[in-house]
């Protein structure tokens, strides 16, 4: 099972490069009292306009939004539901870029599966993977999957 691939910034195309950098603006948005930990996101409608998104701390932690679902939400609400790409941009934790978190990634499976660029401010290294590369066996609608048969062993 692939997890997609870690290339340099550059080598990325323009398109790419552009979405990373927008989800790096948007970090500077990211409302973290809390937990200090700003991420950004940008995610490109099939139309190819950007939404982007941070996320949004809030006391109670259960009411806090990612900064994925917070560009998701937003493109939603302003009539997008196709999507062609997203990137993630978070500081790295013990060397390691941070990936959406599973919720997140639940949600940007029920719009299909479409690329995932994940990098930290720094903008060096990018992991290159998709939604269903992060989310293998995701509950989808129509998916046969998404219930288990009185038969199974």
């Amino acid at each position: 099972m692939s997890l997609g691939s870690l290339v340099t910034f550059d080598k990325l195309d323009a398109a790419a490069q552009q979405l990373i950098r927008e989800g790096l603006q948007a970090r500077t948005f990211s409302y973290s009292p809390y937990s200090k930990f700003a991420v950004g996101s940008a995610l490109r409608c099939a139309d190819g306009s950007i939404r982007t998104g941070c996320n949004v701390e809030n006391a109670s932690f259960s009411a806090s939004i990612c900064a994925e679902r917070c560009a998701l939400t937003k493109a939603i609400s302003e009539g997008q539901q196709d999507f062609h790409s997203i990137s993630v941009v978070a500081n790295s934790i013990d060397g390691r870029l941070t990936t959406p978190c599973g919720v997140c990634r639940q949600m940007l499976c029920e719009f299909g599966d479409f690329p995932v660029y994940v990098t930290d401010p720094g903008m060096k290294d990018v992991l290159v993977t998709t939604t269903h590369e992060l989310l293998p066996y995701a509950f989808r609608k129509g998916s046969k999957n998404n219930f288990i048969s009185d038969n199974a062993s």
